[in-house]
């Protein structure tokens, strides 16, 4: 008999949420297949049976929540192929009775094989949606893991006969109700558990932070010559697009090595003041906001932080980030003007005491001199900092330094 259970997920991290089972009770499982997809505050994991056998018995449900050492399945190694198996169990509040009935009822030699394709959380998630069977569908990836993009494209090729679908175990469904408290009607949804992680942490930080925010403006007119110049021929030596997010990751590097206060963090009554950049890009996934962390940003040129960025973001929206992509971030850069802000008051990543926030792009009218006024390309640029060891002449010098860098790209060229 073996112990399916909750494994060691990260220091900071200690229960999660069973979000789906990938295979049903009295399947027949071989070592590697995944069992088992966990939500934590972080990511979504999938667990691998470390042994074949059989699953008799299924102790949690979609939607439980679980904590590191938990069981939550058993496997039997020793059954013979058509004999039937042990009593299974698909939870602890079901009666025996009925599933020694339905067991009784369908020989193990009976039951279909699991055959779990590897794929994507985010494909699966989008295949029990349309109702696709992931057996069926082809993968263009060259290690043969299924993405959302082979399952979309499955979905829109013609069918010549509808195969039978095996039916499977899936989170229970979304409470959605008429709440009797409002005179109008309403829907109560629960919140997802990363949600509820963020929500939390959101406030924790209001209220453990003396947190202060600075503006500034940058006029961008020299970035976007120099890409407009320089893109053709970097994508073709390079083969990733030379973006905006490199050239502010590669000045705000520079300006914590002149400004280390904002690369540091409080732990007591003690300063860890971080002599590397570790520069976490906020990205929207399709669970709530991610932080996933660009490593060494100090020594890696435009084309590996652009490569890294464009992996980290394909990563999340297929859901598909680790722990380790998310983990030990020194300070952090969010970009809200991809959604069409124009400033806002970017919150602080704990334990990090700097943020730093990117906007739209806006053609406004500037004042060159006493005499002309041109319509330059502008970004507004807010950094949020912790005021309990970050002063306001270092937050606004660190500030106009991103600044006179971000104007001045070619010096950023330069030292790359």
């Amino acid at each position: 008999m073996i112990e399916i259970k909750v494994p060691e997920l990260a220091e900071s991290i200690s229960e999660g949420t069973i979000s789906q089972w990938l295979i049903n009770l009295g399947d027949k499982v071989n070592k590697g297949d995944s069992l088992v997809e966990l939500e934590t505050d972080k990511v979504n994991i999938e667990l691998n049976a470390e042994n074949s056998g059989i699953v008799t018995k299924v102790l949690k449900e979609p939607g439980d929540t679980v904590e590191v050492g938990d069981v939550i399945a058993i496997i039997e190694e020793n059954i013979a192929e058509g004999a039937i198996p042990p009593v299974l169990t698909a939870a602890p509040e079901k009666p025996v009775e009925e599933t020694l009935n339905q067991q009784n009822a369908q020989p193990e030699k009976d039951l279909p094989k699991a055959t779990r394709p590897i794929a994507s959380p985010a494909a699966r998630k989008l295949a029990r949606e349309l109702g696709i069977d992931l057996n069926q569908v082809s993968s263009n990836d060259p290690l043969g893991r299924i993405r959302p993009d082979d399952v979309k494209a499955y979905s829109h090729t013609p069918k010549v006969k509808e195969e039978p679908k095996l039916e499977k175990a899936s989170p229970k469904p979304t409470v959605q109700k008429i709440d009797e408290e409002f005179d109008k009607p309403v829907e109560r949804v629960k919140m997802s558990r990363r949600r509820q992680t963020i929500a939390k942490r959101l406030v924790e930080v209001q209220h453990t932070a003396a947190m202060l925010t600075t503006f500034n403006e940058v006029d961008m007119s020299a970035i976007m010559d120099l890409r407009n110049k320089r893109k053709d021929a970097f994508f073709n030596k390079h083969g990733v697009r030379l973006g905006f997010m490199s050239f502010f990751t590669k000045a705000v590097v520079s300006a914590l090595k002149q400004f280390p206060l904002l690369n540091a963090e409080i732990q007591g009554d003690e300063l860890i003041i971080k002599k590397f950049y570790d520069i976490g890009i906020a990205v929207a996934a399709p669970e709530g906001l991610v932080v996933p962390v660009v490593r060494n940003a100090s020594q890696k040129n435009f084309a590996e932080i652009e490569q890294e960025i464009g992996n980290l973001g394909t990563k999340a929206r297929e859901n598909a980030l680790t722990l380790n992509d998310l983990q030990g971030g020194t300070f952090t850069i969010t970009n809200g003007g991809v959604f069409g802000s124009l400033m806002s008051t970017p919150i602080l990543n704990s334990p990090q005491v700097g943020i730093l926030g990117m906007h739209k792009i806006q053609t406004r009218p500037v004042a060159i001199d006493s005499e002309r006024i041109e319509n330059r390309p502008m970004m507004y640029v807010a950094l949020s900092y912790d005021h309990r060891i970050v002063d306001g002449k270092e937050a606004v010098g660190f500030l106009a330094m991103v600044k006179e860098l971000l104007e001045d790209p070619e010096s950023l060229l330069l030292e790359s």
